[in-house]
């Protein structure tokens, strides 16, 4: 079954050259010209059909981190940005607040489409990490939904607050360094930087200690990388 890429993006040329890559590839393409209509569509229910949304950062009406930002409030779908701007702390900006690569223009179609195709594999968790829930005490992964719950509470997560915390919990006690969870949880997005796992461990270790303030499960180990405490 052809898998749906929303495409939002003002500038119809490259919409359309995108477009007709996405069809060729075997996509449906939709295409929408403003942040707020994507948002509005997304709202209605068509997050369960749309797989991947290809969000440009220049739109008319609100800034795509800005889309993104109010997406990840009810969504989890995969996002790849698109923007002529190509500083190093937008490119962290943009991954931070949930997205998954980041591409800029100009660009090749046929580029973006791999990098497209790329994301969507990630979805696909190998079977082993899968064939069952995880309870490690204090946490109760169910990951075939997508959650995790911390003392019996289920957790807010953005994608990669999810992807990282997963990859923690499910071999407890195992020392990760920056490398190995940039490989495991960022594979694809070549300007990921040490910083972004950082300050997603950082967020992370928030929302858990405003469950339960007394529990420290991220074990830091100072110039090697983390591990979640075994209960």
């Amino acid at each position: 079954m052809s898998q749906t890429i929303l495409i939002v993006e003002d500038e119809v040329a490259i919409a359309d050259n995108l477009s007709y890559a996405l069809a060729t590839d075997g996509f449906t393409p939709r295409h929408v010209t403003l942040g707020q209509a994507a948002l509005d569509l997304l709202q209605t229910g068509a997050t369960k059909e749309i797989a991947l949304i290809v969000l440009d950062v220049g739109l008319p009406d609100l800034n795509g981190f800005e889309v993104c930002r109010r997406l990840r409030q009810f969504c989890n779908t995969p996002v790849i940005f698109l923007t002529a701007r190509s500083d190093e702390i937008d490119r962290i900006v943009g991954l931070e607040i949930g997205a998954d690569d980041y591409v800029t223009k100009p660009f090749s179609p046929r580029e973006l489409v791999a990098r497209i195709r790329a994301v969507l594999r990630r979805q696909i968790a190998p079977a082993s990490l899968t064939a069952a829930d995880i309870n490690v005490e204090r946490f109760e992964l169910r990951a075939e939904e997508a959650r995790i719950l911390y003392f019996g509470h289920l957790l807010n997560l953005t994608r990669y607050e999810f992807l990282l915390l997963k990859t923690l919990i499910e071999r407890p006690g195992q020392l990760f360094s920056r490398a190995q969870l940039m490989d495991l949880v960022w594979s694809n997005s070549i300007n990921t930087m040490d910083r972004t796992i950082d300050t997603h461990i950082k967020s992370l270790r928030a929302k858990l200690k405003a469950i339960n303030e007394n529990d420290e499960p991220i074990q830091t180990h100072r110039g090697m990388g983390y591990s979640i405490a075994v209960a």
